[in-house]
């Protein structure tokens, strides 16, 4: 057997189509199923159910694919470990970034990171954190921008960046005299919140949940957008927090209904994700040296409290 016919396994197996998995791997549906079929009859077994829809691995089927991530895995570091020691920067890199980070870092490092590694090809989905996780497991993701910790014993963390929360407060609340705020003073009942599935909400439910302070029934109108959240407060419909990147982008009205929190500030934490088999470890380098080159003089060292970004049924 193969590598490529070990690869066009891994294919179908994700796919579970053979024609899908054919388009992907740049082959012939014909081609693909011979090479499998090759690999059927020399072990002399069957790998998948051709008569389920959609395709189905076998019992033994499911092991050999679990051993062929690892074998594929072990030829693509092999590659690596040439690319690095010829100082090749270079191919197809997919990464994934949580939506509330996606719009504020990515146009801070994507240009210069594209000027100084030309030879990369960059590939870059918008996806939450559940898709995200199971996207490097799978190793259809090389690398991710999320808010961490995650304690996912297959992934590896390097932290990027600790960002501040930031509380956006109309005029009319009964907090908006105040210059500093406290997380006592926060009312989850008034607070606006992204709607579920994004770990910043989560965040803010920890972060009040924390401090021992009862959700009630909190606001029903739920947004998939800082910006919504920032017009419905403008509205008086409540007040809302933000991580501090984004605020950078506010006009000066709005920024002036901008409150800094006491220290220890309410932060989370950005990190830089990936597979502990540190395939192309030499492009994650590279990413995380430009990222770091860039936030640096967007946020300061602060006395930071940590708020995870883990939903109450992950803690």
């Amino acid at each position: 057997m193969t590598i490529t016919q070990l690869q066009y396994v891994l294919a179908v197996a994700e796919h579970k189509n053979f024609t899908l998995a054919a388009e992907k791997c740049f082959v012939t549906q014909p081609t693909l199923s011979m090479q499998i079929q090759k690999i059927e009859e020399e072990l002399k077994i069957l790998i998948f159910d051709r008569t389920k829809k959609p395709i189905q691995l076998t019992d033994i089927g499911q092991k050999i694919v679990n051993q062929a991530k690892n074998i594929v895995n072990e030829a693509d570091r092999i590659k690596d470990i040439v690319e690095q020691q010829k100082g090749f920067i270079g191919g197809e890199f997919r990464l994934g970034i949580i939506p509330t980070i996606m719009p504020t870092l990515l146009p801070m490092f994507l240009s210069n990171f594209i000027k100084k590694y030309p030879k990369i090809k960059l590939i870059i989905e918008e996806l939450n954190t559940d898709e995200i996780i199971l996207r490097l497991k799978n190793g259809n993701l090389d690398a991710a921008i999320a808010a961490t910790p995650l304690l996912e014993e297959k992934l590896k963390e390097i932290v990027l960046y600790y960002e501040p929360f930031m509380a956006y407060i109309p005029e009319s609340h009964s907090i908006a005299h105040k210059q500093e705020i406290e997380v006592s003073d926060l009312n989850l009942d008034e607070i606006l919140l992204l709607q579920d599935g994004h770990c910043f909400r989560d965040g803010i439910m920890n972060l009040c949940k924390n401090q021992g302070i009862s959700s009630g029934n909190a606001f029903q109108l739920e947004s998939g957008s800082f910006e919504t959240l920032i017009r419905l407060a403008d509205e008086g419909l409540g007040m809302t927090l933000l991580p501090f990147l984004h605020t950078l982008n506010l006009n000066e009205k709005e920024q002036s209904k901008l409150r800094h929190f006491k220290e220890p500030k309410p932060s989370r934490e950005v990190s830089l994700i990936f597979p502990k088999t540190e395939l192309k470890i030499h492009i994650i380098d590279a990413l995380r040296q430009t990222i770091a080159g860039v936030i640096k003089g967007a946020i300061v060292f602060q006395n930071v409290a940590i708020i995870s970004p883990l939903s109450k049924n992950k803690n």
